[in-house]
Parts: C-alpha cells; sequence; structure tokens
C-alpha cells in the first residue's frame, strides 16, 4: 500500500488498459478518478466496486481531455475534493485506419487532438499543483507505434511519435523537482480497440476471428501472444514507487519485442 494518501488520474480508464492501471493503483492504495465515456449505471457500478474493493475513495470526472478548459476544472475539482493529484496516467485514445491519401481529414484531428493536444492538455493542468506540493508522476501511455511506424495509421502513429517527445521534454524541464514522466509503450493488447480491427479483418478475409487475432499479433509480435492490460497496470505501479524516482525521460516498451527487431 506504498501509495496510500495518493492521488491518481487515469484518462480513458472505463475499460481496457486504463481500468487494468486504475486497479492496479488502486491496489496499492492511491484514491482514483476515472475518466470516460459510457453508460454511467455501468460506470458507477465500477466505480462503487473499486471503492468497496480496494478501500479508496474513487471518483468519475466525465470530462473530455481534449477540451483544455474542462481539464483543468476537472483536475481543480479532484484537488479540492480528494486534496491533491499526485499521478496522471495519460491513457485516452482513439485510432483510425486509412491510406495517408485517403486520410480523412476530421479523423485526423480528432486522433491528434486525443490522443497527442490532449495529453499536453492533462500534463500543463497538473503540473502547477505537483510543483507545488514536491512530487509528481507522469505516465503517458503511448504505444510501439510511438517508436516505429505501420501502414495506414498516419495519425495515430504521428501523435504517438509526438507523445514519446513530450514525455522527454516535461522530463528534462521537472528533473530536479521530484516530478517523473515516462512513457509505456504496449505492443498489442486485447482492448476494444484492438477488437474491432480483429473483427474488421475477419470481416474482410472471411476468416474466424480467432485465425485473425493469431495473425495480427504474429505479424508484429515475436512472443505471439497479446499483452494483458494488469501487465502494464504493474508497469505503472512500478514508475510510480520510490524504486523507480531516477527513471524519467523514458519510453518503456512491453511489446513482446516488436521493437527489438
Amino acid at each position: 500500500m506504498f501509495l496510500k494518501g495518493k492521488v491518481a488520474l487515469v484518462t480513458g480508464s472505463t475499460s481496457g488498459i486504463g481500468l487494468a492501471i486504475a486497479h492496479e493503483l488502486a491496489a496499492q492504495g492511491a484514491d482514483v478518478v476515472l475518466n470516460g465515456f459510457g453508460d454511467a449505471a455501468e460506470i458507477e457500478v465500477i466505480r462503487q466496486d473499486i471503492e468497496n474493493r480496494f478501500g479508496v475513495r474513487a471518483l468519475f470526472a466525465p470530462v473530455d481531455v481534449a477540451d483544455y478548459e474542462a481539464m483543468e476544472k476537472a483536475i481543480a475539482t479532484v484537488e479540492t475534493e480528494l486534496g491533491s493529484l499526485d499521478i496522471l496516467v495519460n491513457n485516452a485514445g482513439i485510432q483510425h485506419v486509412a491510406p495517408t491519401s485517403e486520410f480523412p481529414i476530421e479523423k485526423w484531428n480528432k486522433v491528434i487532438d486525443i490522443n497527442l493536444t490532449g495529453v499536453f492538455y492533462g500534463i500543463r493542468a497538473v503540473l502547477p499543483g505537483m510543483k507545488h506540493r514536491g512530487f509528481g508522476r507522469i505516465i503517458n501511455i503511448a504505444s510501439a507505434h510511438g517508436l516505429v511506424a505501420s501502414a495506414n495509421k498516419a495519425a495515430y502513429v504521428a501523435a504517438k511519435h509526438g507523445v514519446v517527445g513530450l514525455t522527454k521534454v516535461v522530463a528534462l524541464e521537472n528533473a530536479r523537482a521530484n516530478i517523473t514522466c515516462n512513457a509505456i509503450c504496449p505492443g498489442w493488447v486485447l482492448t476494444p480497440l484492438v477488437q474491432k480491427q480483429i473483427d474488421d479483418r475477419a470481416a474482410a478475409s472471411g476468416r474466424s476471428v480467432e485465425e485473425e487475432a493469431d495473425a495480427l499479433v504474429s505479424e508484429k509480435q515475436p512472443n505471439a501472444r497479446f499483452t494483458t492490460p494488469e501487465e502494464i497496470g504493474a508497469l505503472a505501479v512500478y514508475l510510480c514507487s520510490e524504486a523507480a524516482r531516477g527513471v524519467t525521460g523514458t519510453a518503456i516498451s512491453i511489446d513482446g519485442a516488436w521493437t527489438a527487431q
């Protein structure tokens, strides 16, 4: 329970990777603020479950990460209600796949707004409080696509490369302030976002969903298995620990050796 007394905001945490990270942080005693979209009743069940299971406080902030004024207001509210905001995990993200020459302009703007600009907005809004308190842990969920590229993912790859660069800048600027900033770069994780890609591939090829899932992960990851959200959550916990206080400005791969090739 080494995070008892700390408060963590995890964007995009009503399911998938973000929810797993919230669970892992709560298991170490952190109060958590969930964020994302979905059915209000289902989200309330998730919020209550975290409080009951881990004995921590849990809030829900249904704020759009691409709206700076709303983010700033939400973070101020968290600091007032829970006393601080010590850990920010920028996890919210969307994807769109199309050749660059045909990539819809509105989709480009949306992917960049959420996957990159939203990360900047969150960091900008939390830094004053972290500096004042003399402690901060910022974790940006980038991607293997923050380090390497794949065809037909121009906006996503551009955004995630930008997140890795932003991570380094924030780490440099706050290196003496006891504020670390790191990027986690997962490979294939079986989330709803990835499941949709698998379903689309199966529909196009006529093969089964299981066959396409195996083909998808094997194309990139030498270990031929999906990384689990819980593994990413465990890595996030480590980056919040005292053992990781010297780890900052890094992009840490958790990709089954994808980017080692």
